[in-house]
């Protein structure tokens, strides 16, 4: 074993930023919380946890009158929802940017949805008259936060009850927390040439083209200063890992990766592979079955290179969804 490999079944524990209220922390305008049931029953165990509350921070109390994001005379405000009066914008933009500077060394995040300060997207916009334009954004604190970290993974609430959002993020996560690892130790070119070998057969999963566009990108090392070379490469992964992986990507990926037995295994082997990959293609196995036949078979027929794909396991195996995937 290399320098730069880590085996698969290690574990790395991100620390996840997250809305104080959705790990059941009482700081909503009203005194109550926002807890998440996935947060705290699924992912606690996984992660780090590492609360915020823009709100809290800029000093508002709980309770405290509600707020909102306002449009007024062509600026964004945040004022009470019931006090028009009511202006807390220079106060939360000031908390937000302390904020911000404080989550550094954060592996992704979880924002509450439609907070006017955590809110990912699709925040109310508001006349000061009350009156809700079309128009939707994200809250002050997420806002920054996603453009001072483009690349960092970011999720809401609402969305991760979608589980094909919920694996992307996971798998967005894991992959963030490797990448922050070897980082951490120093990353060499052997070191990116690894997490990229590494991470091949996920990326497809979810985006070829972000594959396909990843390869030729660390062709010439040389051709830049590698740290500008690491920002650009690991954005590009964290974008094609944001794109949700269907039944067809992954079918493709598993008949690409069947192909690497085909001197192998013996004919009936190959077929009750290609059923199996089929069956889950119409729907009725979950990805699991024919990813435990394959590293059945990687077992037997070891590969250097298919050892290496966190494709098989991109996170811990507790998480896998397997009704949609």
């Amino acid at each position: 074993m290399s320098d730069t490999d880590q085996p698969l079944n290690e574990v790395i524990k991100p620390r996840l930023g997250v809305s104080a209220c959705t790990i059941g922390e009482k700081v909503r305008f009203d005194g109550g919380h926002k807890q998440s049931e996935f947060l705290l029953k699924e992912l606690a165990q996984w992660v780090t946890f590492v609360p915020f509350c823009p709100e809290v921070k800029a000093g508002l109390g709980v309770p405290r009158p509600a707020i909102r994001l306002a449009s007024i005379d062509g600026q964004l405000r945040v004022i009470g929802s019931k006090k028009a009066d009511l202006d807390v914008t220079d106060a939360l933009v000031f908390a937000s940017d302390e904020l911000v500077e404080q989550a550094s060394d954060l592996t992704g995040f979880v924002f509450c949805a439609k907070s006017p300060s955590c809110g990912m997207e699709r925040v109310k916009v508001y006349l000061q008259s009350g009156d809700p334009l079309a128009q939707t954004q994200s809250g002050i604190f997420a806002d920054k936060l996603m453009k001072c970290y483009p690349a960092m993974p970011c999720e809401e609430t609402g969305r991760l009850n979608d589980q094909l959002l919920r694996e992307s993020f996971l798998c967005r996560l894991f992959s963030y927390a490797r990448w922050q690892t070897i980082c951490q130790n120093g990353l060499t070119a052997a070191m990116l040439l690894d997490f990229h070998q590494r991470h091949k057969m996920l990326l497809m999963a979810h985006s070829e083209r972000h594959y396909r566009q990843a390869g030729p990108m660390l062709s010439d090392l040389k051709a830049q200063p590698l740290t500008e070379l690491a920002e650009r490469y690991i954005q590009l992964v964290m974008d094609g890992l944001r794109v949700v992986a269907t039944r067809k990507k992954h079918t493709n990926v598993l008949m690409h990766l069947q192909g690497y037995f085909k001197k192998n295994l013996e004919k009936v082997d190959k077929s009750a592979l290609t059923e199996m990959i089929l069956r889950y293609q119409q729907g009725l196995l979950p990805l699991t079955a024919p990813l435990e036949m394959l590293k059945h078979h990687l077992r037997h027929y070891p590969d250097s290179y298919l050892q290496l794909q966190y494709y098989f396991q991109p996170y811990p195996e507790a998480l896998r969804v397997q009704s949609v995937i």
